[in-house]
């Protein structure tokens, strides 16, 4: 799993300005519409092939992947060249800025070789305390949920909405989401069907819209295990900045990947860790 390198002069929310946080969602609007024509250019096409990079297993990568992080960093290269990245397919380039842009140029490539629009592209920024803006963005379906420094909204075909939240319910009445049935290792499976033998509703194989659908009220608990830093930073921003709470389930910070649990409110969260405690 990379790490994600510290990079210099580390800032802190405190030193955001206003001019700044509003020059950083202007950026990370750019980026986010700088990989809808290159990942639309190649969904649901005939002739798109993946490669595997996962020699003991399938993870695969398209050209669509490469296009829209290759994108992505042009986009930045122009506005912001002094930040750091870390991407899936490119990897760490370091900045002087002290924030770094963590994308995951699709989010989801198994649901995107497969037709399914579940899958997103994913834009993070973090500064030296973990993720402070995020966008999860869908093309396809043309949804883009928004959150961080001051924001907390989804644009889509319904219009303009303030992401908020499930307010909190009990366990036996909730939705719960992960996107692959074994979760990760034996143990780690055995812990997240803990929580969900006590849920309502057990859906998989959402990818980063299932985070969205915490952030706009539909679901109450996505657990996953085996996460990358670029998966998890986005959603973050977006879950924690409708009212959310994500954490690793240990209930300590999620940002660098690993097992990661994001919670509808601190009620469902803590019932939720102590399940996965055994």
């Amino acid at each position: 799993m990379p790490q994600l390198t510290p990079s210099p002069k580390p800032l802190t929310r405190a030193e955001i300005s206003d001019p700044l946080a509003a020059e950083l969602w202007q950026v990370a609007q750019a980026l986010a519409d700088a990989a809808r024509p290159e990942v639309l250019a190649h969904f649901r096409q005939v002739d798109l092939t993946a490669d595997n990079k996962d020699a003991g297993g399938f993870d695969p990568v398209t050209v669509a992947d490469r296009a829209a992080e290759a994108a992505i960093r042009a986009k930045l290269q122009e506005l912001r060249p002094q930040d750091a990245i870390l991407g899936e397919e490119q990897g760490y380039s370091a900045g002087s800025s002290g924030l770094t842009w963590v994308i995951d140029p699709i989010d989801g490539t198994r649901a995107f070789i497969s037709g399914t629009p579940t899958w997103g592209v994913l834009i993070g920024l973090q500064d030296a305390a973990g993720a402070i803006l995020g966008i999860i963005d869908q093309p396809y379906i043309g949804e883009r949920f928004s959150g961080g420094l001051g924001v907390a909204q989804v644009e889509g075909p319904q219009g303009r909405a303030t992401l908020q939240t499930h307010a909190p319910r009990a366990l036996d009445q909730a939705i719960i989401m992960t996107t692959f049935p074994e979760v990760g290792s034996a143990e780690e499976g055995a812990a997240f069907r803990r929580v969900a033998a006590r849920a309502r509703l057990t859906r998989y194989g959402m990818d980063c819209y299932a985070y969205a659908l915490v952030a706009s009220g539909q679901v109450d608990l996505v657990i996953e295990a085996g996460l990358n830093p670029y998966d998890i930073m986005a959603p973050i921003a977006v879950i924690e900045a409708a009212g959310g709470v994500v954490s690793n389930w240990q209930g300590g910070p999620a940002h660098e990947g690993g097992q990661v649990i994001a919670a509808a409110n601190p009620q469902i969260h803590t019932e939720a860790l102590a399940l996965l405690a055994g």
